[in-house]
């Protein structure tokens, strides 16, 4: 749990979160059939994104409040705003993920090689630098690359060996295969649909196992950890490690851990928020 992030209730549809020093209403596909179980907080929330869903919507802002404003998870610090897509920079359920990359990368002996695939403001390049990694944080977006690298300088990592790349994860990682560059970890959280700086369109149904089979070949006889998180309906744990299994044969020396990312509230309520797949190699 960070301190400067609280799921405080959900339900009908939407989530009310307090993140930092503003409290944002917004809504949730997950919390569809939950009823909200504190529901005179929700008049509090300082900005409250209109729409069913994300990306279809506005926000409706209480107050003067600030355009940016930043949090923090351990180490990390995020620079967050509210988007037109009603996103704020920062997805909780990772925190999770991160504590467990900045505890496994942290006790390798050696340089490890981190590849972050749909890096978006960089939660796992952090978290992976942080543990003293050296990392290359690939997203399609150039602003957001860019919004990445400022959340990296307000955590001391302006100076750590993270390369910058804003492009297409596909072209990236084939031109990597090409050039024979070789990893140590992977983490990917690729979104449903997709496109690229060029145009290219990203389709997780037909596109994932292709990247998958790159980045084992980039990988191949040195995979130390593998993440893979998903937001996509129908594709559940048992299905996305068989995937892994295929793509990386070495994952049969190691031990993965799958299961349903979630929020949970003070009193225990857990929202359901994606899908997470961990491999580790047997030390």
């Amino acid at each position: 749990m960070s301190h400067d992030y609280e799921l405080l209730d959900f339900g009908a549809g939407r989530k009310l979160e307090q993140f930092g020093q503003l409290r944002l209403d917004r809504p949730c596909p997950t919390a569809e059939d939950a009823r909200p179980t504190r529901p005179s907080l929700w008049s509090t929330a300082d900005a409250r994104y209109c729409g069913e869903t994300a990306n279809a919507g506005h926000w409706e802002v209480r107050g003067d409040l600030p355009q940016r404003w930043t949090v923090r998870h351990g180490h990390a610090v995020f620079e967050l705003k509210r988007a037109e897509s009603g996103h704020v920079g920062l997805f909780p359920e990772q925190f999770a993920n991160w504590n467990w990359l900045v505890d496994l990368l942290g006790k390798e002996k050696g340089p490890v090689r981190v590849l972050n695939l749909f890096g978006y403001t960089g939660g796992s390049t952090l978290a992976s630098a942080a543990a003293g990694a050296e990392v290359t944080h690939v997203d399609a977006a150039r602003n957001v690359v860019a919004w990445a690298q400022r959340n990296a300088e307000l955590s001391g990592l302006a100076a750590a060996p993270i390369r910058w790349i804003a492009e297409d994860a596909m072209k990236f990682v084939r031109r990597e295969t090409r050039r024979g560059s070789r990893y140590d970890a992977v983490i990917l959280d690729p979104p449903s649909y997709g496109h690229g700086p060029r145009g290219e369109v990203w389709r997780l149904s037909r596109d994932l196992p292709r990247l998958l089979a790159l980045c084992g070949t980039l990988t191949a006889g040195q995979c130390r950890c593998i993440l893979l998180t998903c937001h996509t309906p129908g594709y559940d744990p048992p299905r996305l490690e068989a995937m892994l299994r295929d793509a990386f044969p070495e994952s049969t020396n190691g031990t993965f851990s799958s299961g349903i990312m979630t929020l949970d509230t003070a009193s225990g309520r857990a929202l359901p928020s994606g899908v997470v797949v961990r491999w580790r190699r047997e030390l």
